[in-house]
């Protein structure tokens, strides 16, 4: 009885004392620092026109990224291969799930020729899960690789990938093989979400990627990144830097979650702008090259200046 009492007895949230009367089927109100203009300008719409005469998905639509107008207008769009449906169902992600169809042999070219006219000095390249193929899609992000390399040689590449984990260690070795400059593999959340945030995963298999790939090529750049608003707490959040740091990660980036549809996970809270620059400071205290850590920050979000950053930061360590 006593148990049952002690389960049953409703305490408030001492941490963010915002939440402690809030029934668990409403929504915290969006804040102001979360808040987007409408994508309108003329860049928008010469960057949603080459993308679409390219016949080109860009997870900036797919995920419903919140930057997409402030980042198509200046020409940046993050390239999204192997199709628009995942066989992953990760309750924080737009991306429809399904049975996608056979990979398309024309899409790397396609790709490159989008970023040559682009213009794009760092491309993001991410995909869906793939977990249909034996490798993935690792030899389609080879080629993609590849493919961009050929058309415009001056631009830097960065690749964001699925976990592989329904393949061998070789899929892993096809990418990095092909010599992106960083290596992103984002772990999205705290290892005690994963069943609720993102069943099809692993954490510590995630957590492996980002450290092998560093292992096979030491010159690459390694990045992940996760959201915060989920449910996490502060601690949990150091720890999964501590783990980052542990396989050598480079690159952290931490953002808001944005429930994307009513189906989908719900925000639990909204982390304020000074929690976030707390994150910050403590990321760079633990050792990261570089930390992007706002309520905006997203994988791809300014990646090209933060590519740059990250090279003059590397060089200033290894002078030091």
């Amino acid at each position: 009885m006593i148990g049952k009492l002690v389960r049953d007895l409703k305490i408030p949230d001492q941490r963010h004392p915002e939440k402690a009367h809030r029934p668990d089927n409403v929504q915290p109100k969006k804040p102001s620092w979360i808040r987007v203009k409408a994508p309108t300008s003329e860049g928008y719409k010469e960057t949603r026109d080459i993308i679409r005469g390219q016949k080109l998905a860009t997870v900036c639509e797919e995920a419903g990224c919140p930057n997409v107008g402030e980042c198509w207008s200046q020409g940046h769009a993050t390239m999204m291969i192997m199709g628009e449906i995942c066989t992953r169902g990760c309750s924080f992600c737009n991306v429809a799930t399904g049975r996608p169809q056979a990979l398309d042999a024309f899409e790397p070219g396609r790709v490159a020729h989008a970023v040559s006219q682009l213009g794009l000095k760092h491309v993001v390249v991410t995909s869906v899960d793939r977990d249909d193929l034996e490798d993935g899609g690792a030899e389609h992000f080879a080629q993609t690789i590849r493919a961009i390399r050929h058309r415009a040689p001056a631009t830097t590449i960065e690749v964001l990938v699925p976990d592989f984990l329904k393949c061998g260690p070789s899929a892993l070795e096809t990418v990095v093989a092909a010599r992106p400059d960083v290596f992103n593999h984002n772990l999205e959340t705290v290892p005690g979400l994963y069943p609720e945030v993102r069943p099809g995963a692993r954490y510590f298999h995630s957590l492996r990627i980002l450290q092998r790939a560093k292992e096979l090529d030491p010159s690459i750049f390694t990045k992940s990144g996760i959201m915060v608003g989920l449910g996490e707490d502060r601690q949990g959040v150091l720890q999964v830097m501590d783990d980052m740091r542990s396989a050598d990660v480079d690159f952290l980036t931490i953002g808001q979650y944005l429930q994307p549809t009513p189906k989908h996970h719900r925000v639990d809270r909204f982390v304020t702008p000074e929690e976030f620059a707390g994150y910050e400071k403590a990321a760079y205290g633990k050792g990261f090259l570089m930390v992007s850590a706002t309520p905006l920050t997203r994988s791809s979000y300014h990646a090209g200046d933060d590519f740059a950053r990250l090279r003059d930061a590397r060089q200033k360590r290894l002078g030091a």
